[in-house]
């Protein structure tokens, strides 16, 4: 098992990973609308949000040799479920054609007051420009 880190996402806050590799997989963190270069919190719209979520997401899951396309699975935390369609636009953009596997938990309160937190499971397609995995498995 290798961590996955890239300045490019939101630093974690706690004894935690961005990501793990292991076995040609990348299991990310749950990302939250933080904007990475000044760690400020996005509390816009759930759609500014989301896309913030987002793009946090595919910087980490770039660090990890993967990107959006061979996600496989996805958990997105929402903090009301009213607020489902207005994600689910936002993230039916993201992934365009592509559908991963995806599990939906309303939540009544996310960290820091935010509306959306998306985690991944990723196939990993490219070693050349992540240091942090292993040549061989």
């Amino acid at each position: 098992m290798r961590p996955i880190f890239t300045d490019k996402a939101p630093r974690p806050a706690g004894h935690y990973s961005q990501a793990i590799y292991h076995g040609g997989i990348v299991y990310t963190a749950g990302q939250l609308p933080v904007i990475p270069d000044t760690g400020e919190k996005c509390l816009g719209t759930v759609e500014e949000q989301t896309e913030q979520v987002l793009k946090n997401l595919a910087a980490v899951l770039e660090a990890g040799g993967s990107d959006p396309a061979h996600v496989l699975r996805v958990t997105v935390y929402v903090s009301d479920i009213s607020l489902w369609d207005r994600v689910n636009r936002v993230y039916g953009e993201f992934f365009g054609e592509h559908k991963p596997a995806r599990t939906v938990v309303p939540t009544r309160d996310l960290h820091h007051g935010f509306l959306v937190e998306i985690d991944a499971i990723a196939a990993v397609v490219s070693k050349e420009e992540t240091p942090c995995i292993p040549d061989q498995e």
